[in-house]
Parts: structure tokens; sequence; C-alpha cells
């Protein structure tokens, strides 16, 4: 079904940086009196990658180049590679940028002159507990009963309190999460959408993990932690929604894992929707 290499070192052009990048590639052999591929004729194809921005153009190029050098043994062609696209992100706040590196990988698939480019992006974000911060607020209320019960309340003594650690005694847990997204494109995309995904899944789960900040980065991005109380449900169905909208789109598998700091597991949702065909 399948024969041909893997792990072989290419550069590649997505959004005007050239990257490293891993490439597996392979046909099928289908002729049952053949022994084997030419894989030599595989890895030289890849030479295009060299000189053209990735595009799904480009890779049914690649594919075809495959089954060509192949005529007689192979009826489909794939092609896999993994990198780590890097954009420069600003701060919350600050004037301060810095670089976030996001790993991805685009699968192309060609058989029978059908033709389909999948594309993997893997995004790292916070998840605050919802239950945890509602278990803090009401730590904080009780507190607060303990230490004003039958006292006139002053605005200047209940500031002091609400600034000192002994009022904010209890503080909701969170921890770094991971979003992969596996999407497949619509047949008639000219170009890999990355960027545009990358942003429209950041927008929707609201606290995209950080470069350079400062106090008042880290302030801001604590503000968005506590304005997007977030289960992994929760986060599954955001991506879900907000992803779904593109029009690129043809199917799409969300999963999250929410790299629990209050247990020694994982919790994980996992979501999958499938445009309807016209």
């Amino acid at each position: 079904d399948w024969v041909g290499m893997c792990g072989i070192a290419v550069p590649v052009l997505i959004d005007g940086q050239r990257l490293n990048a891993i490439a597996d590639a392979g046909v099928s052999l289908d002729d049952g009196g053949a022994r084997g591929i030419h894989m030599s004729r595989l890895y030289l194809a890849l030479e295009l990658l060299e000189s053209a921005a990735l595009s799904p153009m480009l890779l049914r190029r690649i594919l075809q180049q495959f089954l060509d050098s192949h005529a007689g043994l192979s009826d489909a062609a794939s092609l896999s590679i993994c990198t780590d696209l890097l954009l420069k992100r600003p701060a919350l706040v600050s004037p301060l940028a810095g670089w976030k590196r996001y790993p991805v990988s685009i699968e192309a698939h060609l058989k029978n002159d059908v033709f389909h480019v999948e594309l993997t992006i893997q995004i790292a974000y916070s998840s605050t507990c919802p239950c945890s911060a509602a278990l803090a607020r009401q730590l904080i209320q009780q507190q607060f009963v303990d230490d004003f019960a039958n006292k006139a309340l002053e605005h200047a003594g209940v500031l002091a309190w609400l600034g000192s650690s002994k009022g904010i005694l209890a503080t909701p847990h969170s921890q770094r999460s991971t979003a992969t997204v596996k999407l497949r494109l619509n047949s008639d995309v000219d170009e890999l959408p990355l960027l545009s995904l990358i942003n429209e899944a950041e927008a929707a789960l609201g606290t995209a993990v950080q470069t350079a900040v400062k106090r008042a980065d880290e302030q801001a991005f604590a503000l968005a932690n506590g304005q997007n109380l977030m289960f992994c449900e929760d986060a599954a169905r955001r991506l879900s929604m907000a992803l779904r909208r593109s029009p690129d789109i043809a199917s799409l598998d969300v999963r999250v894992v929410h790299a629990e700091s209050l247990h020694a597991h994982d919790a994980v949702a996992q979501s999958r929707w499938v445009r309807e065909a016209l």
C-alpha cells in the first residue's frame, strides 16, 4: 500500500520564511510483479520544495511527479511535511514582542486524480479551571465574612483587605494547555491558510501563551485568564465553532489537552466536524 522514505531533511518556504522540515514521501506499489519502487526518483522530486512557496498546487505537482516517475508501478502518492512555523507575536500591552513556535504538518495525497491536503497545527494556551475559580471565590467570601463581621465597612479598609494576601487567600489553578487542530482543506484552496487559522484559534481561546512580557503584560494575561475560564470541553467547543466558519475547511478534528496542575493526569476533549455537501 505504501513504500517510500521517512525523515528526509528538506527546506520549505512558508509565509516568506525558509524553514527546516522533515518529509515522508512514498507511493503505492500496485504492480504485483515488481520487486520495488525507485526511491531516488521520489527524493529528487522533492527539489521542487527549494525554490517555490509551499502551496497545494506545489504539493500536487510533486505528487504527480512521483506518479509519473512510477508509471505502471503506482496508483497513489503521498507526502508529509513537518516543521515549526515561527511567528513574531506582540505583547498584550507593552511594545515588546517575541517569537513563538507552532508545530505544523502538511499531508498531501493523490490517487486516481483525487487530491487533498490535510493540515495539523499545535497551539499552546493557558486554561483556568472554572470550578477552581468558584471554590476560590467561595473561600474569599467566607474570609470577608470572618474579617468584617459586625464591623462598619469603610472604603479604605476594604480596599486594603482586597490588596492583601489575607484577603485573596485562594487562587484558582491554571495550566499550560495544547490544542491540536487537524483539518482537511477544500479542493479549491490555493494557499495554505496557516496564519489565519492560528489567529482564529488564538482569538477564540483568548489566552494564548506569551513571549516577552513586562508586568503590565503579565497583569493583562491574568485578566484574560480570569475572563476566559474554561474546562477542556469549553476549549474544544470554542475552537470547533470558530474554525468551522472558515470557507477553506472541509472537515475538522480538534483535540485539546489540559495538563492538570491539580491532578497527575490530563483532562482531554475531542471534537469532529464535517462540512455537509451542497
